[in-house]
């Protein structure tokens, strides 16, 4: 649900990455834990679109229960409403959305319940592996997957072909050779953008995910950070944007989310995203004019013969320690990512994780007008169910994108390189995660 609207893109200082059957059914499973005897009330903070649709077929469905949801604005908003909430001892709600890296941060401060308990290590299966994998704590899950964002290339294939490029790149350096040629329409021309500001740094992580990178280790209270080359995967992924930086062939004046971004998008200026595959429906919106002419493609690799994907923007249903009403909580957490309403999810506009619904031909074959009668969602379930490797997040990711533009953005204005950069936003991020009582190295 993250980035669903440009407000989900802004989610945060909080970064940075549905459900079960396409065609309804009961929520109810007793593999999964769930209790169709659950009754009472219960409190439920979430933000975006489905929920009010969502909440009316769960009361439908489980009349013994009743749901007070109230729209906590934004993922940040929502993680600091959270915090505050634990840190009072008191008036957390019984269900609350995080976005998909601030589950570790709950679960570490054990403010937020195993699933376990519940039977969701059950249903890992079920689920695309990137969405469910970034749930897991010390191999728990602490959060039911709503939404995933599975890494996938978008381009404008009007602005390719005029390019003289007549396929999308199926590997990084094919994209290297492609900027090039279409850097070469014009110096307005780019294959994509890039400002290092801090609307990037969801995709910064997805890139380096997909190449395998292990930036992030975190062990209960001992965390390492790897950012500065060491990792020899990071190290590939720096120097290809270092590359990419030098020689003038992404947009750097442009950050995600912008007016600007919207208005490059739409002229053919900006030719290109790699990106999560919720962004269509942003796309139809902010680039009108272009309606037709763009295309999805899977996600260049780095190795083309060892297929990988990652995650850009997720979000989860969590149970707080505090709820009065676990039962009942956990019948409306099941209901929405595993059950029926992971459909209504995914109708009103929810870009799916799980796997009965990715793989659905309803969902696949349906075509997209605005990507010139594509079927787009084939591609975007392939990009889901390829493999993916084991990664982790901060535990204060929030706090690590707050800081990522500053400290990034000076590279990709060539104030410095992106080696210092780095450097200099490792420093911070140790010296902030020790302040918060942990041991970093």
């Amino acid at each position: 649900m993250k980035y669903a609207k440009q407000t989900m893109a802004l989610l945060s200082a909080a970064a940075c990455l549905v459900s079960l059957t396409a065609c309804g059914g009961n929520s109810t499973s007793s593999s999964s834990g769930s209790n169709s005897s659950a009754s009472g009330k219960i409190t439920v903070w979430g933000w975006g679109q489905g929920m009010d649709e969502l909440v009316k077929g769960f009361e439908k469905a489980h009349p013994g229960i009743k749901v007070k949801y109230s729209n906590t604005g934004t993922a940040s908003e929502t993680a600091t409403a959270l915090q505050n909430a634990i840190s009072a001892g008191s008036g957390a709600p019984d269900v609350c959305m995080l976005q998909g890296t601030d589950v570790s941060q709950f679960a570490i401060g054990k403010g937020i319940k195993d699933l376990s308990s519940y039977g969701a290590d059950k249903l890992a299966k079920d689920y695309s592996q990137g969405a469910w994998r970034k749930l897991l704590v010390n191999g728990k899950p602490y959060g039911m997957p709503i939404d995933s964002g599975p890494m996938v290339f978008l381009y404008n294939k009007a602005v390719f072909d005029k390019a003289g490029v007549n396929e999308p790149p199926r590997t990084w350096d094919e994209y290297y050779e492609d900027a090039k040629k279409i850097h070469a329409l014009g110096e307005n021309y780019y294959i994509t953008n890039n400002s290092g500001n801090k609307d990037s740094y969801s995709e910064f992580n997805a890139q380096l995910w997909q190449a395998g990178a292990k930036p992030y280790t975190v062990n209960g209270d001992k965390i390492s950070i790897d950012l500065t080359g060491s990792d020899k995967s990071v190290k590939k992924v720096v120097d290809f944007q270092q590359k990419l930086i030098d020689e003038g062939l992404v947009n750097t004046s442009i950050g995600n989310w912008s007016d600007d971004w919207n208005r490059a998008m739409n002229d053919g200026s900006i030719a290109s995203l790699a990106i999560g595959a919720w962004m269509p429906i942003n796309l139809e919106k902010g680039a009108p004019d272009q309606k037709g002419n763009w295309r999805a493609a899977p996600i260049p690799q780095w190795d083309e013969e060892s297929r990988m994907s990652s995650e850009d923007g997720g979000s989860a249903l969590t149970i707080p320690e505090q709820t009065k009403n676990s039962d009942a909580a956990w019948t409306f957490v099941e209901y929405e990512t595993h059950g029926a309403g992971a459909q209504i999810m995914t109708d009103t506009g929810t870009f799916p994780s799980l796997l009965k619904i990715l793989n659905s031909k309803k969902f696949t074959d349906e075509k997209n007008e605005y990507f010139g009668g594509q079927q787009i969602n084939k591609v975007f379930s392939e990009a889901a169910n390829l493999k993916v490797s084991n990664f982790q997040f901060l535990p204060f990711s929030a706090y690590a994108q707050s800081i990522y533009g500053d400290q990034i953005s000076p590279a990709y204005q060539k104030k410095t390189t992106l080696d210092n950069a780095l450097k200099q936003y490792q420093e911070k991020l140790i010296a902030y995660g020790k302040q918060q009582g942990y041991e970093v190295k």
